[in-house]
């Protein structure tokens, strides 16, 4: 695959508005087991930004230690996708849960 194909889904991606069309997107790109996988990973990223240990974090979301090891090197040193973007939403959520 070309810089240029990953570079079109990307935008692609980025051109959606709702979460609604992403859902539509996915459902027809990925199998259901790679959106439950795309979830778990997500929701550990969340715990363990919201001060969860590894293995607090582990047990509560059923993931292989692979995929748990991978998160929190991801959240810990990666570039930024976990950190700096799910904290963002996290935010956002529950500043507007707050607000309800």
């Amino acid at each position: 695959m070309s810089q240029t194909e990953k570079r079109q889904l990307f935008d692609f991606l980025a051109s959606l508005h709702t979460g609604e069309e992403i859902e539509t997107l996915l459902r027809d790109l990925c199998t259901d087991k790679e959106i439950e996988y795309m979830a778990q990973r997500l929701e550990c990223a969340r715990l363990l930004l919201r001060g969860k240990t590894y293995q607090q974090a582990s047990q509560l979301v059923s993931v292989s230690s692979a995929t748990m090891s991978r998160v929190n090197r991801c959240v810990r040193y990666g570039g930024g996708g976990y950190s700096k973007l799910l904290a963002q939403f996290v935010q956002e959520t529950e500043d507007g849960n707050e607000s309800k």
